[in-house]
C-alpha cells in the first residue's frame, strides 16, 4: 500500500463521519480515528518481508555466433595466415564449458571431426540450466579453444571450423 493510497482511505475516513476504521492486511496496519476537531492515523507496518527470489526464464540458445577468429601476439605469421581461413565458433553466454552430454559419454566432437550446421558441440552451463550449443557451418573441427569443465566468458572462442 502505497502513501497515496493511504491519503484516500483517511479523506474517505473523515468523509464518512465514522469514529474509527482498523484495517489489516498481510504487511499492514492502519488505524483511523476521527474527532470532532482533529484525525489521527496510526500506521504500523510490519518487518519487511523479503523477496522470493524468481527463477529466470531460460532462453534457448539455438546456435553460436560465428565469426572471423582473432590471432593471438604469440602466434607466428603463418598462424594468423592459416587461422585466417577458419571460422571460429565462440560461446553465446557466460558459464561453465563441457566437451560431452555427461561424464560416462564421449565428447561431442574431436579435433578432426565433421560437423554439420546444427550439430552440437558442447555443453555451456549457466545458472544450472544446460545450453546445448549447436554450430552454424559445416566443416571440420581444427581447434578446441577452451578446456573441459573450464569457465568462459561471453564471446570467447571455443572451437577453430575449417568449412573447406
Amino acid at each position: 500500500m502505497d502513501i497515496k493510497e493511504i491519503q484516500g482511505l483517511i479523506k474517505f475516513v473523515a468523509k464518512s463521519g465514522a469514529s474509527e476504521v482498523k484495517l489489516e492486511m498481510e504487511d499492514v496496519k492502519i488505524t483511523i480515528k476521527t474527532g470532532a476537531s482533529k484525525t489521527e492515523t496510526t500506521i504500523v507496518q510490519a518487518a519487511p518481508v523479503t523477496p522470493v527470489p524468481q527463477a529466470v526464464p531460460a532462453v534457448p540458445m539455438a546456435s553460436a555466433p560465428v565469426a572471423t577468429p582473432k590471432a593471438n601476439a604469440d602466434h607466428s605469421e603463418t598462424d594468423k595466415e592459416d587461422s585466417s581461413k577458419y571460422i571460429t565458433i565462440k560461446s553465446p553466454i557466460i558459464g561453465t564449458f563441457y566437451r560431452k552430454p555427461s561424464p560416462d559419454k564421449p565428447n561431442f566432437v574431436e579435433v578432426g571431426s565433421e560437423i554439420k550446421q546444427g550439430d552440437t558441440v558442447c555443453i555451456i552451463e549457466a545458472m544450472k540450466l544446460f545450453n546445448e550449443i549447436e554450430a552454424e557451418v559445416s566443416g571440420k573441427i581444427v581447434k578446441i579453444l577452451a578446456d573441459d569443465s573450464s569457465p568462459v566468458e561471453f564471446d570467447q572462442p571455443l572451437f577453430l571450423v575449417d568449412p573447406s
